[in-house]
């Protein structure tokens, strides 16, 4: 179909009808024709034009939007904290890969009809699809290399608008889409296809992969203890993991099968303990910094999990700690200044009762400790996050006399952002430690110190976080993301 932008000719696909559905399933399957009607148009016309065609004039196709419309005051169930709008008013969100959000998409349609009693409409919203994200995975387009062509993509394509693709939505600061609808979810299309792309890269997994439950490490042990554990739980079916995928998109299905060796490290090598049904378990190793743990969660986000925890190492700030015992998080002392200007270090970040119990029962049935014997090799308490790797090495009097007065016990150049971005994101997050040095108190993170106990401990501390995450995929969806995570002005979809 091809018309006419003022001066500028669009070669578009030929349009679909906006069309009503009082079935999910349905409306889900009419995504998925919409989209892939798009991505197939314009991944033809992208080949043409890598071939040597180029096209005479501007190639075009637009994403597919859920839109829902209610006039209806009517209370729906406060004890959810997602599933509904506020109130009367039209609703819009543009989707990109129903395939990848599938399930998610036909449980929060499902949520919306139920909570309002109308239908939701399907059709053409009036965002582009830029061409990287049409063609990205598809093995049927050869992608050029830069200079290969003798015209610019831009000309022809539409290519990623950055001027768009922000957190505006979950960072309450955009309560009206352009055409003066309100966001039925927090993050558009393109910032979607944005975050896809980076895992990726990032993680050199591709995002189907990833299951509902995150756990974050600061250490390659971790991984190591993590392929043996998927191993172990491949033996056994009663489990209900199905295969386990490293980086490289290398999987296997039983316990015996050889993983190949990847060529190249990514930036945050990333494994998945699947199930069929996704509950399964992801883990990241993020390596240090605050940085690189804004970096995961900020894409991780679009996925939408169902929980994200922080099992790493940290220096123990009590003269009582020994190494190798845990610290679980009960708040923040947020020095990490990544998400200064996304979230104001003055937001509280709360504990999370669901996630803490879940923590703390895993740690008592790994350990088999409970109760008062438990205090031997665990504190809560507060976890202050830095960004100055060194921070020892500055005059005491300034750091320390903070960390004091904030009655922190342990401290880490990750925990704070993970919960910060889990906070900000409404991604129910936790943060169970294991102190591995002592600075205040000249034990430092030197190999000859580690004792016996803090060996064992560390083995442990992966399967207490393989545990708890066990724990929260048998709770309920509406108990585990909790009311407390929301805003004034929420999204209706999780």
């Amino acid at each position: 179909m091809t018309f006419s932008d003022h001066t500028i000719t669009i070669l578009s696909p030929k349009p679909l009808a906006h069309e009503n559905f009082t079935d999910a399933e349905a409306a889900v399957d009419r995504l998925q024709v919409m989209y892939d009607q798009s991505t197939e148009f314009l991944s033809h016309h992208f080949s043409d034009a890598v071939q040597g065609h180029k096209p005479a004039s501007r190639v075009r196709a637009f994403y597919p939007e859920i839109r829902l419309i209610t006039t209806s005051y009517a209370k729906t169930d406060s004890r959810l904290s997602y599933g509904h709008v506020a109130g009367p008013g039209v609703y819009s969100t543009t989707v990109t890969r129903p395939d990848l959000f599938r399930n998610y998409l036909i449980q929060q349609i499902t949520l919306l009809m139920q909570n309002h009693s109308v239908a939701v409409t399907i059709g053409a919203s009036e965002t582009p699809i830029p061409v990287h994200f049409a063609v990205a995975g598809n093995p049927a387009v050869t992608i050029p290399q830069e200079g290969v062509l003798d015209f610019s993509l831009r000309d022809v394509f539409d290519v990623p608008d950055l001027a768009t693709t922000n957190d505006d939505i979950v960072n309450g600061v955009r309560l009206k889409n352009p055409d003066g609808s309100a966001p039925l979810a927090p993050f558009t299309a393109q910032r979607v296809d944005y975050s896809l792309a980076r895992l990726s890269h990032y993680t050199a997994t591709e995002p189907k992969h990833f299951q509902n439950h995150v756990l974050f490490t600061n250490y390659q042990f971790y991984v190591d203890e993590f392929e043996a554990y998927a191993r172990v739980a491949l033996a056994d079916p009663s489990k209900g993991y199905t295969a386990f995928v490293a980086t490289g998109n290398h999987e296997i299905t039983g316990p015996d099968q050889v993983l190949p060796h990847s060529d190249k490290t990514p930036q945050m090598p990333t494994f998945h303990l699947k199930r069929a049904d996704g509950q399964g378990i992801t883990l990241v190793n993020i390596g240090v910094g605050p940085s690189n743990a804004k970096t995961a969660t900020d894409h991780i986000a679009v996925l939408r999990p169902h929980a994200w925890l922080m099992v790493g190492h940290c220096a123990g700030l009590r003269n009582g700690q020994s190494l190798g015992d845990f610290v679980l998080a009960h708040a923040y002392l947020r020095e990490d200044h990544v998400l200064d200007a996304d979230l104001p270090v003055w937001v509280p970040i709360p504990a999370l009762a669901e996630i803490q119990i879940a923590l703390e029962e895993a740690v008592e049935e790994v350990t088999q400790l409970e109760g008062y014997e438990l205090k031997r090799i665990m504190r809560t308490g507060t976890v202050a996050t830095i960004d100055n790797r060194n921070w020892e090495l500055r005059d005491h009097s300034g750091p320390v006399q903070r960390l004091s007065q904030s009655r922190a016990i342990a401290l880490d150049m990750e925990s704070a952002t993970i919960a910060a971005n889990g906070f900000r994101f409404r991604v129910p997050y936790g943060t169970l430690l294991c102190v591995s040095d002592k600075p205040l108190h000249g034990e430092l993170k030197l190999p000859g110190m580690a004792s016996a106990f803090y060996k064992t401990q560390v083995a442990r501390h992966l399967q207490i976080g393989i545990r708890a995450m066990e724990r929260l995929s048998e709770m309920p969806l509406e108990r585990l993301h909790s009311r407390k995570l929301r805003s004034f002005e929420e999204t209706a979809f999780l």
